[in-house]
C-alpha cells in the first residue's frame, strides 16, 4: 500500500482519506489479554529501533506494531519466539508499506544483536512459515489503517497564517510548520508506547496528536474549524485522548529535567570536589545508626494482576527462561525529538529487567486535570515570536 508521492496534496486525497476512514471501522477487535502484555513495550521499542536502522517509513513501523499487538492478543507465545514474531511483523509491514529496496534482508535480520545473543537464526523456511501464519491470522488482509496513515493528511492544514501564537500573529509560518511536524511525529511515537491508545480509532489518535502539538506550541485556537471539518472530530471528542498524550509529554519533560539536573550536579562535583573530611579522633567512637544496619535492601517487585481473562491458545512452549542477554542496535532517531522510551544503549542488558524498566500504564495518572482549553504548563520553547 505504499503510496507514491505526497498523496495528501493530490486530487485524490479526500477519496483516499475517506477510504481509510471506512477501513478503520472494520479493524479487528483488540482485547488486551496477552499473557506477555508486560513485554509489549519492549518489543514495540525493538520494532521501532530496527525500523529506524533500516530507515523504514512510519506507516511500516506502526503497522508492524499493530500486527504484533493483534497476534499477541490471540496467542500465548514464548519470549524466545516473540523476537521472531516481532521481526516477521516488521518484515511483512515493510513489504506492504515501504519500497522494495528498503525491505530488510534475511542476513541483515540475523545479524541483529537480539538474534545473536538469543542464539536464534531466522532461516528462510521458518520465516516463510511465520509469515504464512501471520497472513492466515489476519485473513490475508494487511490494509489496516494506523494513526501514521492519517497524520500527513491532517498536517497539511495543521498550521496556517490565520493562527495566533500567544494571541499574536505568527512571524515565521514555515518555522512553525517545521516544529508542528516534529511534535506531531513525537506524539505519534508516544501512541505506540501504550496499548491503551488502541481503544481509539487511528484517525482520532492522529487528530489528537495534531491538537496536542498545537497546545504545546501555544497556537490558538487549539482546534480550529478547518481541522474540525477535515477530521470530522469535535474538540470534546478529542479531549480524553489529548489528555493521555499530554500526560506522557509531561512525564518526558520531568524525566529530561531530572536528567539535566543530575548531569549538572555531576559536572559541579568534578569542577569543585568537596573537601575531604577531617580524620576522626581515636578516642571518639563512631556509631552507625542501627536502622542502616538492619534495613534490608528493598527490591521493587514488578507485580502484574492477572484478571479473569480469556486464555490465549499456546502455539509454542513458554518454559524458556527470560534471563538472557540482549544487545540492541543503535537507534537513528533525530536528537531533537526522540521517541518516548526507546532503547538508546548499544550495550548488553538482561530481558528479565525489562518489565521493571517499563513505565506503568499511564492510565493511573489520568485523574490529573490539564488545562487543555488554556495554556499548557509544560511548554517547550520552540520558536520566538
Amino acid at each position: 500500500m505504499e503510496l507514491e508521492g505526497l498523496w495528501w496534496k493530490g486530487q485524490l486525497a479526500a477519496d483516499i482519506h475517506q477510504t481509510l476512514r471506512y477501513k478503520e471501522l472494520r479493524l479487528p477487535s483488540y482485547k488486551g489479554q496477552s499473557p506477555q502484555l508486560t513485554l509489549r513495550r519492549y518489543f514495540a521499542d525493538l520494532i521501532a529501533i530496527v525500523s529506524n536502522r533500516f530507515k523504514l517509513c512510519p506507516t511500516a513501523r506502526h503497522l508492524a506494531v499493530y500486527l504484533l499487538d493483534l497476534f499477541m492478543d490471540r496467542y500465548d507465545i514464548s519470549i524466545q519466539q516473540l523476537h521472531i514474531v516481532a521481526l516477521s511483523c516488521l518484515l511483512l509491514a515493510s513489504k506492504f508499506e515501504d519500497k522494495e529496496d528498503r525491505v530488510p534482508k534475511l542476513d541483515q535480520l540475523n545479524s541483529l544483536g537480539c538474534m545473536t545473543n538469543m542464539n536464534l537464526v531466522l532461516t528462510k523456511q521458518n520465516l516463510l512459515h511465520m509469515e504464512l501464519l501471520l497472513l492466515e491470522t489476519f485473513e490475508w488482509n494487511l490494509c489496516l489503517p494506523t494513526p501514521a496513515h492519517f497524520i500527513e493528511y491532517y498536517l497539511s492544514i495543521a498550521v496556517q497564517d490565520t493562527d495566533l501564537h500567544d494571541g499574536w500573529p505568527m512571524i515565521c509560518l514555515e518555522k512553525t510548520k517545521i516544529y508542528m511536524a516534529k511534535y506531531a511525529d513525537y506524539f505519534l511515537e508516544v501512541s505506540l508506547q501504550d496499548h491503551v491508545f488502541l481503544n481509539y480509532v487511528p484517525s482520532l489518535v492522529a487528530a489528537a496528536c495534531i491538537a496536542a502539538s498545537r497546545i504545546i506550541l501555544r497556537l490558538s485556537p487549539s482546534w480550529p474549524s478547518r481541522l474540525n471539518r477535515l477530521t470530522v472530530y469535535t474538540w470534546e471528542i478529542l479531549v480524553p485522548c489529548i489528555e493521555r498524550l499530554l500526560v506522557a509529554h509531561d512525564g518526558d519533560v520531568k524525566e529530561a529535567n531530572k536528567h539535566k539536573v543530575q548531569l549538572g550536579h555531576a559536572a559541579t562535583q568534578c569542577l569543585f570536589p568537596p573537601p575531604s573530611p577531617a580524620p576522626p579522633q581515636s578516642h571518639v567512637q563512631q556509631h552507625i545508626p542501627q536502622y542502616l544496619q538492619s534495613q534490608p535492601s528493598h527490591q521493587l517487585p514488578f507485580h502484574h494482576p492477572t484478571p479473569q481473562q480469556q486464555s490465549c491458545p499456546q502455539i509454542v512452549s513458554t518454559a524458556h527462561s527470560s534471563t538472557f542477554p540482549l544487545q540492541t542496535c543503535i537507534s537513528s532517531n533525530p536528537p531533537t525529538i526522540q521517541a518516548r522510551g526507546h532503547i538508546q544503549t548499544a550495550g548488553s542488558m538482561s530481558l528479565a529487567t525489562v518489565p521493571i524498566e517499563v513505565k506503568p500504564c499511564i492510565g493511573i495518572s489520568y485523574n490529573r486535570s490539564y488545562q487543555v482549553n488554556g495554556h499548557y504548563p509544560c511548554i517547550t520553547q520552540c520558536f520566538d515570536r
